[in-house]
């Protein structure tokens, strides 16, 4: 009898899986379980999706393919910077429609969080905030200060108040089910002292007096007010989270790490699926989590000058949906069968009690019943180095290391964190365009301003983010002087708290001439020696250089460079920048001449920014001339043909050192080429071009080029995902879809060939499975990324795979024996493997 009442539970959860539930708004609430809507608890899955970085083009795809990842609930920080660059004065176009992109996220069924902030971190460059603030008499961000808070409320009832307007709160009808206040301010409370307590009292009071009809969260702040939920943000809430600050609250999971946000200077961060998936099931299981929110689903690209300091261009490319918007397997694929599975026992986790056993010294189940005798165990195995067999209701079994099963009846396992079915992935640049031909590039050498030249005048080194104020990453600083030794040699040193420093001693950089020859013609390299730049790890750093000076008047320019606006911690109104110490030493025996305090030009911005020159119709404002040599501070500009097809477009920039780069005047973001990771390469050399920036021919690229580089090796790549590859054992539980068929069928049993796993294909949209570069079933050495026939192997797999995939977009293989013919070694436990091209 129970076993077939939980076959009608499956039955009634994987019609409601399978067919797609359309969301629509209602009264949302939440006890200590869940979040309620309409009366019905609910376990959510989220994804962060950034409108701001990424195009409205990409918006349906990306938010469709989340929904096909098994997402429930899309999740947006919202940029105050981005939505009031200036008081007062609202944009809310192009890739800065909210509104667009909710009622996208509406459009396609999926519910939808809102975190207004207004602060966000979130690697943007101020954490968010505009600029202005800073300019405001006795302002301090984030504090019990009626200056920042007044401004704070404008801005939350401005989007608080557009979202009404558009019926975007499920209260209205619409999409948006929870709102977020303030962001993780617990980390800089305590520097605020008493003011800090009330502020987020104020903010939480304010938020809620907003009357969205929706609950709202504070994010890794325990004591945050009621009614407003404390939630957690990390890697591991399932261990960390000290569970919310009353039981009448739901324990929610704001940002679940996919992997992290890379630096400029930094390898790479990669978080497995396994990883996530783990961690998922325990704060479901040892938190009755609820909600939880992948951060990023969808990282992006941070275009212009929009990300914090020192990170790289790409956001979050690891994340299940990568840069441009591909799925990455096999995140995206394992992450879906872990919401599919724990979708079908959701009324269990939702209904049932929880109970725990112990299994062993790191093994143990946690286990939920139902009234209705239904039952649902996740059996934990957190023992990161050894498997362990463990006897649960009378029966055995193994769990890998650091892993959990998920059992649909307390009996049969549907799904294991540490046992990835879904198929990999591989991600290759292909060569569509390169720019090798000298003679369609132009060049414009910036000018190089004087102490005379320069407009302004401070009786000392202006700090560098409240003299630019977010206009430019570039500050010009000047300086004459006499200089009447008969000895030319002397030295400069530069402290400086900025990013990059450039230095011109006579309107000359300080630097080397290299020659060398490409494609049969010769070209001139400058080699720079007066720059130096910090790091993300280094609050400042000094450039300590040999120079030469005149014997008469002589002219120090120095160009500080800010590579994006700090993003965290407190008193960021504080925070300064730029060069902040400037000596000579001669080679006399006198002390350093301190240039610090005396009388400096200054200058926001280059003139080619000023004049918009990487634009049509700025581009007509210069003089343009043949490119001959590489020197820095130079502009280049050259045309190319939009690749054919819709594969992901990238700029290949290895051959360059550090700048800003255009296409049709719109910036594709920051590079920096020449900072190597400590493993020794770029931490990025491909930058994303969307489709929509481009047309079908005559695009404009324009570069500013600080350092030195060669732009005849730049070339135009597109990404392709043309390889697809999957590996199952026999231990692995079946496919998460036959479930479907056991309640639809009816029966106890099903029949052994569905029971079992198998490996699942598919290509890319358009794109057909062409060859079949390895196939074993038996004991295959390696995984998806080297792999090799083993000493078992039926020597049939090829020709079952062919039949079964060839020329299809998708194909599945069950693994069984009778598939494959003849057992080719009796009592060994089998893998199969495949690895095909898609074309």
């Amino acid at each position: 009898m129970l076993r077939c009442l939980s076959l009608v539970v499956v039955f009634l959860l994987v019609v409601l899986i399978e067919g797609g539930e359309h969301v629509q708004g209602g009264n949302v609430t939440y006890d200590g379980r869940a979040l309620i809507i309409d009366g019905q608890r609910k376990i959510l899955f989220s994804g962060s999706i950034h409108y701001t970085r990424s195009t409205p083009e990409m918006w349906p795809d990306l938010i469709g393919k989340a929904k096909s990842g098994g997402i429930d609930v899309i999740q947006t920080y919202v940029f105050w910077n981005k939505h009031e660059p200036q008081p007062g004065r609202y944009n809310f176009e192009g890739n800065n429609d909210l509104v667009k992109f909710m009622k996208e996220i509406q459009a396609q069924g999926l519910y939808a969080t809102l975190r207004i902030g207004p602060f966000i971190e979130a690697e943007w460059s101020y954490g968010g905030l505009p600029f202005w603030l800073h300019d405001i008499p006795g302002i301090v961000y984030r504090s019990d200060n009626e200056p920042f808070k007044q401004r704070m409320k404008n801005f939350t009832t401005k989007i608080v108040s557009l979202m009404k307007s558009e019926g975007l709160y499920a209260s209205q009808g619409g999409p948006i089910i929870l709102s977020q206040i303030e962001n993780e301010y617990k980390n800089v409370e305590a520097a605020f002292h008493e003011r800090g307590p009330p502020y987020v009292r104020w903010a939480a009071q304010m938020a809620v007096d907003q009357q969205t009809g929706v609950p709202w969260v504070m994010c890794k702040q325990d004591d945050a007010p009621d009614p407003v939920i404390n939630a957690c943000n990390g890697r591991q809430c399932g261990e960390t989270f000290a569970g919310p600050n009353s039981p009448n609250k739901p324990a929610l999971w704001t940002e679940n790490w996919t992997s992290f946000f890379d630096v400029f200077g930094g390898d790479p961060h990669v978080r497995s699926a396994e990883d996530i998936a783990y961690h998922v099931a325990l704060f479901i299981a040892n938190k009755t989590g609820s909600y939880i929110n992948y951060y990023m689903y969808h990282g992006g690209t941070n275009f212009g000058r929009s990300g914090s300091a020192y990170s790289t261009t790409s956001y979050y490319d690891q994340a299940p949906l990568d840069e441009y918007g591909s799925i990455r397997q096999p995140k995206w694929g394992h992450l879906k069968d872990l919401h599919t599975a724990v979708k079908l026992v959701s009324e269990t986790l939702l209904q049932g009690t929880l109970s725990n056993v112990s299994l062993g010294q790191h093994q143990q189940a946690f286990v939920f019943k139902g009234n209705a005798g239904d039952c649902a165990a996740f059996l934990v195995n957190s023992d990161r180095k050894r498997s362990a067999t463990v006897n649960f209701h009378g029966a055995s079994y193994v769990l890998p290391p650091l892993s959990i099963s998920i059992s649909l009846d307390c009996k049969t396992v549907i799904f294991n964190t540490a046992k990835v079915s879904a198929q990999y992935g591989t991600r290759s640049v292909v060569s569509s365009q390169k720019l090798d031909a000298a003679e369609k590039w132009q060049i414009y050498k910036e000018i190089v301003p004087n102490f005379a030249d320069t407009p302004s005048r401070a009786s000392s080194l202006p700090e560098q983010m409240g003299t630019t104020k977010d206009a430019s990453d570039y500050l010009w600083y000047t300086y004459s002087f006499e200089h009447k030794s008969t000895d030319a040699q002397s030295a400069i040193n530069i402290f400086s708290l900025g990013h990059v420093v450039h230095t011109f001693i006579n309107n000359i950089y300080i630097g080397r001439i290299r020659f060398f020859t490409f494609l049969h013609s010769t070209f001139v390299v400058f080699c720079p020696t007066g720059n130096a730049h910090g790091n993300p790890g280094a609050k400042n750093f000094s450039l300590n250089q040999q120079i030469s000076l005149s014997n008469g008047t002589n002219n120090i320019t120095l160009l500080s460079v800010m590579v994006g606006l700090p993003d965290s911690g407190a008193y960021l109104e504080r925070r300064v920048a730029g060069i902040r110490g400037v000596t000579i030493q001669g080679t006399g025996q006198g002390p350093p001449q301190d240039l610090s305090n005396s009388v400096w030009g200054y200058q926001v911005g280059l003139l080619g920014e000023e004049l918009q020159i990487y634009t049509y119709q700025g581009s007509s404002k210069v003089q343009w001339s043949s490119i001959v040599s590489s020197s820095p501070l130079t502009w280049y500009k050259t045309t190319f043909d939009a690749p054919q097809g819709d594969d992901p477009v990238v700029l290949n920039l290895a051959s360059m050192g550090k700048g800003e780069a255009w296409i049709n005047g719109q910036s594709i973001g920051r590079y920096w080429s020449s900072f190597y990771s400590p493993k020794g390469v770029p931490s990025q050399t491909s930058y994303h071009v969307p489709r929509s920036f481009l047309k079908t021919t005559g695009n404009l690229l324009v570069l500013v080029e600080e350092i030195s580089g060669n732009p005849l090796q730049i070339s135009v790549d597109t990404i392709s995902n043309n390889k697809v590859c999957g590996r199952v054992s026999s231990s692995y539980p079946p496919q998460l879809s036959t479930w479907g068929l056991i309640a639809r069928s009816g029966r106890r049993h099903q029949s052994p060939p569905a029971r079992r796993p198998s490996v699942q294909l598919e290509c890319p949209s358009g794109k057909t499975i062409s060859k079949i570069v390895f196939a074993s079933y038996g004991n295959p050495l390696g995984d998806c990324t080297h792999y090799a026939t083993g000493s078992c192997h039926s020597s049939n797999t090829r020709r079952v795979v062919e039949a079964a995939c060839l020329g299809k977009i998708r194909c599945s293989i069950i693994h069984s024996g009778n598939k494959f013919g003849r057992d080719p070694c009796p009592g060994i436990s089998k893998s199969l493997l495949v690895d095909a091209q898609c074309g």
